[in-house]
């Protein structure tokens, strides 16, 4: 409907600027990130550079454009597969198998966001969000999960991190509010004191005893803090995905007898056994 109701400018313009992406992944596809030239894509097109630069300002506007949609691409793939009723250790491998599908189905835009950096280009700060937003589905089955000892130190640092950053404290309650309590508020995560402590909920900054706010039973049922149970999880799920995956997409698996997936199911089912996951 919004795409119809746009006048025939606008709709040129939305068409030359997918085209102009379409040229820029075949850039990336032969050459990474590197390969990227403003220039190539406009003789192709049959622009001139002032012409080309009406649609993207520079080769960081191009390629932030780029990673944009990959991220958003990406996040749509494991919001598909988080879908359904399953227990958290079966949601886990079809988020995991989510991630690996789409990375090895988009090998050169799932480099563009975990490959090596493009030299000399900083990301805006809004990918950041977008790159949360892929990993956000892993956050709900963490934070019902009974971390072990051996994770303690792990989880304490993630408390840490909850208790130092609101943007954190905002990406668990978004997609895991049981684990921050029913009356917490986006944003409001982070007030979350450390792990091993009290267990109670404080306000930022406040000083003195800390004093319950009905969040304290839903936040750390058994004794476990969620939101940084949940922060513990998703990080170790992304580091184990990212390791993985990317030795497969880079072709570092040629060669040697195992399925990538088997390996990656492999790595799931000791992080899901690590978290209790059922």
């Amino acid at each position: 409907m919004e795409r119809a109701q746009q006048g025939p400018r606008a709709r040129y313009r939305e068409q030359t600027r997918a085209e102009i992406k379409n040229l820029a992944l075949r850039q990336l596809t032969e050459g990474g990130g590197g390969a990227l030239a403003l220039t190539r894509i406009a003789k192709e097109m049959g622009l001139s550079g002032p012409a080309l630069y009406r649609y993207f300002a520079s080769r960081d506007d191009l390629l932030s454009a780029l990673i944009r949609d990959a991220y958003d691409d990406a996040a749509a793939a494991m919001a598909r597969a988080a879908r359904g009723s399953r227990g958290g250790r079966a949601r886990l491998h079809d988020l995991a198998a989510a991630y690996r599908a789409w990375a090895i189905a988009e090998p050169h835009r799932y480099l563009l966001i975990q490959g090596d950096p493009v030299p000399g280009y900083v990301a805006p700060a809004d990918t950041l969000e977008r790159a949360r937003a892929v990993l956000g589905p892993f956050l709900p089955l963490f934070a019902a999960g009974n971390p072990g000892p051996a994770l303690a130190g792990t989880v304490e640092e993630m408390a840490a991190w909850l208790a130092a950053d609101e943007t954190v404290g905002a990406w668990v309650a978004r997609y895991a509010p049981d684990a921050v309590g029913p009356d917490a508020k986006a944003g409001e995560a982070g007030n979350v004191v450390r792990a091993g402590q009290t267990g109670a909920v404080v306000e930022a900054g406040a000083v003195g005893e800390p004093e319950a706010d009905g969040r304290d039973g839903e936040a750390r049922a058994g004794g476990v803090d969620r939101a940084a149970s949940a922060l513990a999880g998703a990080v170790l799920a992304w580091t184990q995905l990212h390791g993985s995956v990317s030795l497969e997409v880079a072709g570092q698996f040629a060669g040697m007898a195992h399925r990538g997936g088997t390996l990656l199911g492999a790595h799931m089912e000791l992080l899901a056994d690590a978290f209790g996951l059922e």
